[in-house]
């Protein structure tokens, strides 16, 4: 028994393979991975991408479905883009929020008089609206490591968590 998945490339959509590396291009722009493991095949004909093992061993038919959903990720990506919909909560300390180049700037948080810092990934577009980030790209993994530095930022230490449940956290991915 051996694991074969298909991935049927959407319309307006192009795959093609170069060695190991897998480029999908769409209307929203262009991504690529390294889709080499051992005893794994990716294939791509026409508009389909065939990921494969003769192996019956389950780190390779898992590694096979990994590697689906990471490319039909890339394709939901660069047709349609990733979003995350991030809140701030706070009870006694307004949160400010300052969006630099490539880091978002958390000021007077928990009434702190140092700022903290959250790192912005490359090719991810931050938006700041009210009390709401909006997290948008067409990189699954960066926009939610995005996401996660922003989470990690404003993480709660020495102090109950059922009581202070200040910090910004994701409330919709899509």
């Amino acid at each position: 028994m051996s694991a074969v998945r298909i991935v049927k490339i959407p319309e307006g959509v192009k795959a093609h393979l170069d060695g190991s590396q897998l480029r999908v291009k769409g209307p929203k722009g262009q991504l690529s991975r390294n889709m080499r493991f051992p005893q794994v095949t990716v294939t791509c004909e026409g508009n389909e991408v065939t990921i494969s093992t003769e192996s019956k061993r389950k780190e390779m038919t898992a590694m096979v479905g990994t590697l689906e959903a990471h490319t039909k990720n890339m394709c939901r990506g660069v047709s349609e883009g990733f979003e995350y919909h991030m809140k701030m909560v706070y009870s006694h300390f307004p949160i400010q929020l300052k969006l630099q180049v490539n880091r978002l700037e958390i000021a007077n948080f928990l009434g702190e008089k140092k700022a903290r810092y959250a790192r912005i990934e490359a090719g991810v577009t931050a938006k700041i609206a009210n009390d709401e980030v909006v997290l948008t790209g067409i990189d699954r993994e960066l926009v939610g490591t995005s996401a996660a530095n922003i989470e990690h930022a404003t993480h709660i230490r020495n102090r109950d968590p059922r009581v202070f449940q200040d910090g910004i956290y994701i409330v919709q991915r899509g």
